[in-house]
This record gives C-alpha cells, structure tokens and sequence, in this order.
C-alpha cells in the first residue's frame, strides 16, 4: 500500500529522520511544513515590511497556510508531533484541521502532556511515545496481512 504521510509539529529534533528512515522499504511518500524556523517566521517577508510584529506574524501564517493546508489535504495520515521544550500550538491547529477533514492521525508526545492534549489525542486515531512506534503503526497499515 502507497501511503502520503504529513509530519506536522515540533522541528528542535531527529523525529522526522527517524520515521522516515523506519520506513524506507515501504512505499511511502513525506511531506511536512518548513522546519527552518526563521524562514517560516520570514515567509511573509517579501509581501512588505510591518512595523508590529503581529502583522509579520500574522502574514508569514497566512503563507505558511498555503503549504500546509494542501499538503494536509493531500495525505492518507499525518503524524502530529508535540515536544517537550516548545508548545506547539500549529501541531495542534494541524490536528484539528485533519480532524475537521475527517483525515486520520496519529499524536506523538511523552506521557507527561497527556492532560493538555486529552482532546487532540481523543480524535487522533492511535497515541504514540516514540517514533518507532509510529512506524510500527504506519508498517502495519501498509501490510497486506
């Protein structure tokens, strides 16, 4: 089974490699959003400089949306990652937006946010600790058994 999978949220680690690389006897295509964290707080850049910066903010969003809402739209899953140094607030707009979609998902995130996220989690289709979890999920809906 061919299968797009979005990789959404926090971008400080190796996550996404490990994921990837777990997964590379399989027929499956990644996307993500742009994980260079100034360029995607500069993607509005070029449409005129602000003077606050909620208006950069609020223009380099906007940009930014237009990458991420079709590669959502676009994927079979997506894998929602929320680390422990940063709240990723976009992760978790991400994973209402699959969830609004009807698109499956599944959160990635240590036990010790559980709390926080119960509702993220309680529309995710599977919670998993690590990435080699995701992989053994995303490895068992591709097998024909």
């Amino acid at each position: 089974m061919s299968l797009t999978i979005y990789l959404s949220g926090e971008i400080h680690t190796d996550w996404r490699q490990r994921i990837i690389e777990g997964c590379r006897d399989f027929d499956f295509s990644f996307s993500s959003a742009v994980t260079n964290h100034e360029a995607s707080d500069a993607a509005g850049d070029v449409l005129g400089d602000e003077a606050k910066s909620f208006w950069r903010d609020h223009k380099s969003a906007k940009v930014n949306a237009i990458r991420t809402k079709n590669l959502i739209e676009k994927c079979d899953v997506a894998i929602i990652r929320f680390g422990d140094q940063y709240k990723q607030w976009n992760a978790a707009f991400d994973a209402g937006y699959c969830a609004a979609l009807g698109k499956p998902y599944i959160t990635l995130h240590s036990e010790d946010i559980i709390h926080p996220l119960k509702e993220v989690d309680a529309a995710a289709l599977a919670w998993a600790t690590s990435p080699e979890q995701v992989v053994e999920v995303l490895k068992y809906v591709a097998s024909d058994n």
